[in-house]
């Protein structure tokens, strides 16, 4: 009986063995240490004083939230606005600035033109003096050969010999003015033009149309199609 009996424990403590987990040195240690330092923890925190606890901010209405929202709404419009109003004086500022440009340019081209014609004038006309004081030499030949009377001509060899050489020195001088764009004008029988005329008188006559130039005192010059000198005239009148 005894002998079953501690069959039966050894048994239950086999099966108890069994069951529940072993604990080896190492555990028991760490078990220890832990228990320990939990100790401590709370040994620590029973010394340090409790902080006060901070009372917590009373939550900002909406009403605050809506109008922050509304100001950053109205930041960007604003901003906008103003982007536009600067574009619109850039855009004026532009207008005014190119159209100065194109001012400029036009008055540079036109300067540049008026420049080149002068300088083409002054190598034109420089010699507009210079022919004005032959033009005299040319009147006094031709005045020369028409006060000599024709019907001595044929009399007399040496004066006409002499005035054949007057017509001829004429003829070569009108011919050096015309090279050099130097024109006699002779306006008989033309009807009176009052920038290359002058009239002298006028004088009756029907058999021409009025302010006909029907005498020429003095013959007019042109200088490459300029009037130096214009022709001193008799007009026609009725």
């Amino acid at each position: 009986m005894f002998t079953k009996r501690l069959g039966h424990l050894k048994a239950v403590a086999i099966t108890q063995n069994l069951c529940w987990p072993r604990v080896t040195g190492t555990q028991q240690m760490g078990c220890v240490y832990s228990t320990k330092k939990q100790q401590l923890q709370q040994q620590q925190q029973q010394q340090q004083p409790q902080q006060p606890q901070q009372p917590q901010q009373p939550q900002q209405p909406q009403q605050h939230h809506q109008v922050e929202q509304c100001s950053a709404d109205e930041e960007p419009k604003g901003e906008i606005e103003w982007l536009t109003q600067e574009l619109a004086a850039a855009r004026v500022e532009h207008n005014e600035l190119l159209d100065k440009y194109k001012r400029a340019l036009a008055d540079g081209e036109n300067m540049r033109k008026r420049l080149n014609k002068q300088i083409d004038d002054a190598k034109i006309f420089g010699i507009q003096g210079f022919c004005k004081d032959l033009i005299e030499v040319a009147d006094v030949l031709g005045h020369a050969t028409q006060a000599v009377p024709k019907d001595k001509l044929n009399a007399n060899a040496d004066l006409r010999n002499l005035y054949e050489g007057l017509n001829l020195t004429r003829a070569s001088l009108l011919q050096v003015f015309k090279r050099h764009g130097l024109e006699a004008l002779d306006p008989i029988n033309q009807k009176f033009d009052p920038n290359l005329h002058e009239a002298l008188f006028q004088t009756l006559d029907n058999t021409v149309e009025a302010n006909t130039v029907v005498q020429v005192t003095k013959l007019g010059y042109k200088l490459h199609k300029r009037c130096i000198r214009p022709a001193l005239v008799g007009v026609s009148k009725r």
